[in-house]
């Protein structure tokens, strides 16, 4: 068959350890044989990094900006280990939270379902999307040591020359801080985001933090939530017949546990990353999740949303097979070239990635599945290697388009 044409790249992110190698895996098996892949390549592979100082992370998301649609592996966010183990020059900070300040915008997670993999709540029947804040916390904090007695102090000083200051802690000792920040603009995107996706998709939208705690941080998304609510989506939603609330983030919990699950949970950043590893995880595994970026001005940024594999990788680098799973890696593939071809108007590739994702999930329910999967469906399962389930997936995208 002649291959697919793109007529636009996307912006191609490499990554590290045992994600890169199912990275190439999966080009080699499912991509290159049916599309004549058309990519602007940047290796954001930590050794790549280190030599480039970071800059072909913030070169990558200005590409992204450019092009509009990008594809990531997942990547190493360093720690001191890391720094030994890899001999940095310095610690340098998450590649995805230098690629969401620059992008801004809300990381979309939601669960991939096979109907032989059962939620581990057992009240779960639909998939629960997670609406993770791209800017801000933790992700872009600064940190001191306090290292004896003393005053800490915030100050904010104006360009005006005003100043604001507040004690943050006497100290009697040695001890930390740490500061935060987020900006007006990022949190009014964050709550667009979030109401036109639940209308695109027809999902109620729930929105929590702790504002009853942090009367200042949290209380300003929520209030900004509300006001963009009533002003610009109320009337929409309704007419949907969705519905949008509020809620403090432990009851909000609670009641997730409790629900069947069908709608967009939106949260702060540091909520949402650890919030999307535990829905995903009761859902099945992290790796049968999606996960794209969206920014206000519509660039779409899709990626695993796990780590990098590391005790696979080892594995790996003695020779010895891996069953690692693919899935979370195939479906950023295909939801860029879905995206590419919608943008585009190339109906052949946003169909090839349809048929691809199909082919995926019909392998995974057929029992032909790697380790952690099999591990949950059981005795009917049929655990192959990484390589082996990428093969099955391609005899069924052949099989389909014969």
């Amino acid at each position: 068959m002649d291959k697919i044409i793109m007529q636009n790249p996307i912006v191609e992110m490499d990554g590290d350890e045992m994600t890169r190698i199912l990275w190439q895996q999966i080009k080699d098996e499912l991509l290159s044989p049916f599309v004549a892949l058309n990519t602007e390549y940047y290796d954001l592979g930590l050794k790549h990094r280190d030599e480039t100082d970071d800059q072909v992370t913030v070169d990558a998301a200005l590409a992204t900006k450019r092009l509009g649609v990008a594809v990531k592996c997942a990547t190493i966010t360093p720690n001191a280990q890391r720094v030994e183990e890899y001999n940095l020059k310095k610690m340098w900070k998450s590649p995805n939270g230098t690629i969401r300040a620059i992008l801004d915008g809300t990381v979309f997670r939601a669960p991939i379902i096979a109907k032989n993999i059962e939620p581990a709540v057992r009240f779960w029947k639909k998939p629960i999307t997670i609406a993770r804040h791209a800017y801000g916390d933790v992700y872009k904090s600064v940190e001191l040591p306090a290292p004896g007695p003393g005053r800490a102090e915030l100050t904010f000083t104006g360009e005006d020359g005003t100043t604001l200051s507040t004690v943050v802690h006497d100290f009697k000792g040695p001890g930390l801080l740490q500061g935060m920040h987020n900006t007006d603009s990022s949190i009014r995107a964050f709550a667009h985001s979030c109401f036109r996706f639940a209308l695109e998709t027809n999902q109620d939208l729930w929105f929590c933090a702790k504002d009853t705690i942090s009367k200042t941080y949290d209380q300003t998304f929520k209030l900004t939530f509300e006001a963009i609510y009533n002003e610009d989506y109320k009337a929409a939603f309704e007419e949907k017949g969705l519905t949008y609330f509020y809620t403090l983030i432990d009851d909000a919990v609670a009641r997730v546990i409790r629900s069947e699950g069908g709608f967009i949970w939106a949260l702060k950043n540091y909520d949402g990353d650890v919030m999307s590893d535990m829905v995903s995880t009761a859902f099945g595994s992290l790796a049968m999740m999606t996960s794209v970026l969206v920014s206000p001005e519509g660039v779409y940024e899709y990626e695993a949303a796990h780590g990098t594999v590391t005790r696979h990788y080892y594995r790996y680098l003695k020779g010895e097979e891996t069953s690692t799973n693919p899935v979370a890696t195939i479906f950023a593939w295909t939801g860029a070239l879905a995206k590419r071809g919608e943008l585009d108007g190339n109906q052949a590739l946003t169909d090839f990635a349809k048929l691809l994702e199909k082919a995926c999930i019909d392998t995974v329910e057929a029992g032909q599945v790697t380790g952690d999967l099999a591990a949950l469906i059981g005795p009917t399962a049929t655990k192959l290697t990484s390589l082996q389930f990428l093969r099955a997936i391609r005899a069924r995208v052949e099989a389909a388009i014969a």
